[in-house]
């Protein structure tokens, strides 16, 4: 490189670290976005001299950068405005030019064209035509750059560009999953964020209508309360994406994991006993992004209503409401002041009027600013609590009602506890969404059992609700489960003190009420009994039964409970622990239906039921004897009758084989393979399982581990692989095949390894925890494991059992999304003494450790 370009590039650089070290210091992120954008006009001007380019040709800035304002590492857009085609040596000069410009290290995007080339790109293209609406001038020809400007403005179709950049809008907020409340928000793109306020100036300055916030509330389409509202969550984006930039020293937009803790660090959040330094940034960002989303709503409206006006008959549908082209919109402007509880009352009639798409612009902003009419008085206005209740008593419509109030901040008014979850982030691991949207997913969860469309999803659920006496109790509960998570102590508890108080003030009956609180107080205990205790025990199925202790309580209990896991994320729920679920409510109920636990009379009602499906496969009726007389209780209890039948069919002709058998098949739950593994005991045989499906990325879900009396291990696995979900029938020949050479071989095993743990695990890991105490009969231990989940870590668990000589009898695997909570049934002899226990949990620790 030359010396003037080395020149240019030291500059170049030296002013920026100025500009960046300035807003270190002063955190002003509006001038550093100005003084960048300077330096970057300064250093252009300066080359185009040096290129000695004819004074006919114009270097224009467009996007972001046209914008006036350059963030530290987004691309620098130009175009190259010509008055004709170049020739040859004009060519050569241009290439040679943005040559340079990227060797001084400018990230360019570049075009050249003429005005009619501009024009006509910018009609074949909505990207090409909104880039160009920010055109500004650098250096070059200022005549030229102006009959770009006048042909562009003249061929402008308000119209049709606010269309077309609405179905953008659209486009992309369904490619950000319609939420400003992911986990790891784009600043930039997702809902809610600064594409989302760049949307309303680019129409409003295409259709005339101002080129800023303060103009469009000049123009009356805002406010100037919402406008200044708008300008400060707008400096807000801009600031946390400057520091975006600068931490990861690249164009980074996202709020990824791994950065959030050191930008809430640099906006001076600090880590509490409660809660992280992220959380409160995030929460700080949810809330300014629902805000930006109200108003986008509200101006959208207000500018779509100038470009397409429209008659505007109102049709009384209410005596405070009327129908204005198919939206709900407010009598008077002063609705809400005259009346305040029609704040309610409009959500209530949006849902008894199912043909209605909305609000109207006007009704929005008025709704927006008498939030704030809903204080203590409100609150505690008796009428206002009817008016609440009848919202969630409603036969449609309650859960766009209340994702309604809670986007324009009503429901967060209404229930003051309710807003202190709002944005609130979960850093378990497995919750995909904010406290406050989990919430509102449970509540639409238990909503879709109601609805004659959704019953083919969750049939006995359906069916369940179909038969439960008022549901909206369900509802109640559905909003308070949560609502004390980030308070410190255990939520279940201090959320029970606010639903027993909701319900207190709202006039719910005694028997109603005790229901609420009992599920709060134990949302989480069916879950934790079905996906971590033995179910095969009577007594556990008789303890669960004292605790509900009729059927009502169950019922609404287990609906909850479905409810709650896939409201958590898509990846937590799955078949096999609906079955769990499903399961301990039917043996629940039997049990309150006034029939005792008995390990006898489910012996013989399983083996009855084993033998007829055997009848039906055509097996001799004295054909399953010899394989059963291994068989002791447990294997029965532990087993479905399906199961039973299927292994007495695979296996009956097979109880002293010399080799291997492995057999598999479709899971009987529909997800996975159930893989069946019955060879004469060895020591490692678990670990070698385990180390084969790990191989093969599989997910182990269930194991069931049996020791039959003539030294044979049965050994029965549920494993999933997502990518395999069509595919499981072409691949069962190849796990039988494999899987049984492997145990023939019996190769030494190799060591575990650490696995690659995920992006989400890294930036939160868990402190692993061992538990390990005997069971109630003093029989056998359980043995409780939590860690961040990763390959290889089942593996890993079975090779210290393996080296302790350690007894596996049952193990169930419960995925978490990135965490693992499993629970194993064990004994051995290096158990039963002080010293080599706290040995074996010392190692069994240090191999979860990431």
């Amino acid at each position: 490189m030359s010396t003037p370009m080395l020149a240019f590039k030291d500059k170049l650089k030296s002013a920026q670290a100025e500009v960046i070290q300035r807003f270190k210091e002063q955190e002003k992120a509006e001038q550093l976005l100005q003084d960048l954008c300077k330096n970057v006009d300064q250093t252009l001007t300066e080359i185009w001299r040096h290129f000695a380019l004819p004074k006919e040709c114009s270097l224009v800035a467009v996007g972001g950068y046209g914008r006036g304002e350059l963030f530290p590492y987004s691309d620098v857009d130009v175009l190259i405005l010509l008055q004709t085609q170049p020739d040859s040596a004009l060519k050569e000069k241009l290439e040679n030019l943005v040559q340079l410009l990227w060797d001084i290290g400018l990230d360019i995007g570049h075009s050249i064209r003429t005005v009619e080339e501009c024009l006509q790109e910018s009609a074949a293209d909505i990207t090409v035509q909104t880039s160009l609406l920010e055109a500004r001038l650098v250096t070059g020809s200022r005549k030229l750059f102006r009959a770009l400007q006048q042909d562009y403005l003249a061929a402008m179709q308000p119209q049709k560009f606010f269309q077309a950049k609405l179905l953008e809008l659209q486009q992309r907020h369904v490619k950000y999953e319609d939420t400003p409340y992911s986990l790891e928000p784009n600043c930039k793109e997702s809902p809610g964020g600064l594409r989302d306020l760049q949307v309303i100036l680019w129409v409003a300055k295409a259709a005339n209508l101002g080129n800023s916030w303060h103009e469009l509330a000049k123009r009356g389409l805002i406010t100037d309360t919402e406008a200044r509202q708008l300008k400060r969550n707008e400096r807000a984006f801009k600031d946390i994406r400057i520091r975006l930039h600068l931490h990861a020293r690249r164009r980074e937009d996202r709020l990824i994991f791994d950065i959030q803790a050191p930008i809430a660090e640099s906006f001076g959040f600090k880590t509490t006993e409660s809660r992280r330094a992220s959380e409160y940034l995030m929460q700080r960002y949810y809330w300014a992004a629902k805000a930006v989303t109200q108003l986008n709503q509200i101006l959208l409206q207000n500018i779509e209503a100038v470009l397409f006006p429209q008659d505007s008959t109102a049709r009384p549908i209410h005596a405070r409401f009327n129908e204005v082209n198919g939206f709900i919109d407010i009598a008077a402007d002063d609705t809400f002041e005259s009346h305040p509880s029609a704040v309610l009352e409009v959500f209530l009639v949006l849902a008894q009027h199912s043909e209605l798409k909305g609000m109207t612009a006007r009704t929005l902003r008025a709704l927006w600013h008498a939030r704030l009419l809903m204080d203590a008085e409100f609150r505690h206005n008796i009428f206002n609590r009817a008016l609440f209740l009848q919202i969630l008593q409603s036969p449609r419509g309650i859960t766009h009602a209340l994702r309604r109030m809670n986007q324009m901040s009503i429901l967060g008014r209404y229930l003051p506890n309710f807003r202190r979850i709002i944005g609130q982030m979960q850093h378990d691991l497995f919750h995909a969404y904010t406290v406050d949207q989990h919430i509102l997913m449970v509540v639409r969860n238990l909503r879709r059992f109601t609805m004659p469309e959704h019953a083919h999803e969750y049939p006995f659920c359906s069916q369940l609700m179909a038969n439960f006496n008022e549901p909206w109790v369900l509802y109640i509960a559905a909003l308070f489960h949560d609502i004390a998570k980030g308070r410190g102590g255990d939520h279940s508890v201090l959320g029970m003190a606010d639903a027993k108080k909701f319900c207190y003030d709202h006039g719910l009956t005694r028997a109603n009420t005790e229901l609420v609180v009992f599920l709060v107080q134990n949302h989480l205990t069916m879950s934790q009994v079905a996906q971590k205790q033995d179910l095969s025990d009577p007594d556990v199925v008789q303890q669960f039964a004292s605790l509900v202790k009729d059927e009502r309580h169950l019922t609404a209990l287990y609906l909850l409970t479905v409810c709650d896991i896939r409201g958590t994320s898509p990846k937590v729920w799955n078949a096999w622990k609906g079955k769990l679920l499903e399961d301990l409510y039917k043996m629940t109920l039997r049990v309150l239906g006034g029939e005792m636990p008995s390990k006898d009379r489910e012996l013989k009602n399983r083996q009855e039921d084993a033998l007829k499906a055997l009848r039906l496969a055509g097996i001799a009726p004295n054909a399953h004897e010899e394989f059963w007389k291994q068989l002791d209780v447990a294997y029965f209890l532990r087993h479905d009758a399906s199961d039973i039948a299927w292994q007495t069919r695979v296996l009956h002709d097979k109880t002293h084989a010399s080799h291997p058998v492995v057999k598999c098949r479709l899971s009987p739950i529909g997800e996975g393979l159930q893989v069946t593994v019955y060879v004469k005991d060895q020591a490692d045989l678990f670990a070698r399982i385990c180390n084969y499906f790990d191989g093969k990325n599989f997910g182990i879900l269930d194991a069931k581990i049996h020791t039959c009396s003539n030294g044979y291990a049965l050994d029965t696995f549920l494993v999933i692989e997502p990518s395999f979900a069509n595919q499981y029938r072409d691949i069962i020949n190849l796990i039988e095949h494999e899987l049984s050479e492997i145990l023939t071989l019996q190769t030494p095993l190799s060591a575990p390894n650490r696995g690659r743990l995920s992006r989400m695990s890294r930036s939160f890991p868990i402190t692993p925890s061992v538990d390990l105490r005997p069971d109630d009969k003093g029989q056998y231990y359980l043995l409780s494991i939590s860690a961040n989940d990763r390959n290889g870590l089942l593996y890993a668990i079975a090779n210290v059992l393996t080296k302790y000589k350690i007894n596996l009898h049952t193990a169930k695997i419960m995925t978490l999304g990135e965490r693992v909570e499993d629970v194993f049934i064990v004994d051995g002899a290096a158990l039963q003494g002080a010293k080599t226990q706290i040995q074996f949990e010392a190692e069994l620790l240090d191999a979860l450790r990431i």
